[in-house]
């Protein structure tokens, strides 16, 4: 089984809320990792440990969301095995899986609707690397 971990900060509460509720039937093991309340928060107190979890394996996909979903995918890009793509449409998605191999899509939670960020995550979890020469490129991505 798939295990998702969820984080937001306080822009992307209420979506984040919406795309897990929109996975209870499906076969993914899910986390939120918070926050719950639409009160202000830091980004990074919640995208650090999702990153933390992809980097240590603990889970194999994240979803982070915030209102430009540039803060969250610059602090999770921190870490050497996570690969954050900022996604505001599917096609973003599923390239950022087929030839980045992301293992993490962060969504602008104020710059999509409901429908179009299902729509993203869908095709994100749904997407699988293709490998083959785009393997090359993405051994080369992390800092040693």
């Amino acid at each position: 089984m798939v295990k998702l971990v969820f984080a937001s900060d306080h822009a992307g509460v209420k979506l984040k809320s919406i795309l897990i509720e929109a996975l209870s039937n499906a076969d993914y093991s899910k986390e939120d990792l918070g926050p719950s309340s639409t009160e202000s928060v830091d980004y990074p107190d919640y995208a650090h440990p999702l990153a933390q979890s992809i980097e240590v394996k603990s889970a194999d996909l994240g979803i982070l969301i915030c209102g430009s979903g540039n803060g969250v995918s610059m602090t999770a890009n921190k870490y050497a095995n996570v690969r954050a793509a900022l996604c505001w449409e599917p096609g973003i998605a599923a390239l950022a899986r087929q030839h980045n191999n992301a293992n993490v899509v962060c969504i602008p939670a104020r710059f999509v609707t409901f429908e179009v960020a299902l729509e993203i995550m869908q095709t994100f979890l749904k997407t699988s690397f293709e490998g083959g020469r785009h393997e090359r490129r993405v051994q080369k991505i992390a800092c040693s």
